[in-house]
């Protein structure tokens, strides 16, 4: 892994390489993400103890110096401390990475997953020239024809959901 810096003239500078072991090791791995404009997902495996709220604080923490550096501004830009679930069974990963890479769908940012160049969707269906970062083949078996019919099989159903919860929310207001 390599670190940039953003520079004033616009432009990003190498600093160094990333070497895990001169940094204690390897925090976590990356079983799934997508990207969004306004949040993140991320399905992890803590490689360390306290390695995923570690990981987490050093993404949020350097994309915020990068955004205010590059806008100029000062301050936090995100709401609140990361939310984070503990997965119990292979089924709710399964499910829980199709909520994940349907989730620019359900917004309405694309129409069909694989549009979406922000999320670990590609790595999963395996395609071609894909640049991967993901670690899911010794945690979930995926054959990529039958993992995309799961997703898009689902892509009404989620926004379905998504529908009732903001029902749901605005009734609790």
């Amino acid at each position: 892994m390599v670190y940039y810096r953003y520079e004033r003239l616009k432009k990003f500078s190498k600093v160094e390489e990333f070497d895990e072991e001169k940094r204690g090791g390897k925090l976590v791995k990356i079983v799934s993400y997508c990207i969004m404009p306004t949040h993140l997902h991320f399905i992890l495996g803590e490689e360390k103890e306290g390695g995923i709220s570690k990981f987490m604080a050093n993404i949020l923490n350097s994309y915020t110096k990068y955004f205010n550096l590059k806008y100029r501004r000062k301050g936090p830009l995100w709401e609140s401390r990361f939310k984070y679930v503990l997965i119990e069974t292979d089924e709710q990963l399964l499910h829980l990475t199709r909520y994940i890479h349907l989730n620019p769908t359900t917004t309405g940012l694309i129409s069909k997953p694989e549009d979406w160049e922000f999320s670990s969707y590609r790595e999963f269906l395996n395609l071609e020239g894909i640049f991967r970062i993901c670690e899911f083949e010794d945690l979930i078996e995926i054959d990529p024809f039958k993992y995309k019919k799961f997703v898009e099989d689902n892509i009404d159903y989620q926004k379905q959901l998504q529908k009732i919860k903001k029902i749901i929310r605005f009734e609790e207001d």
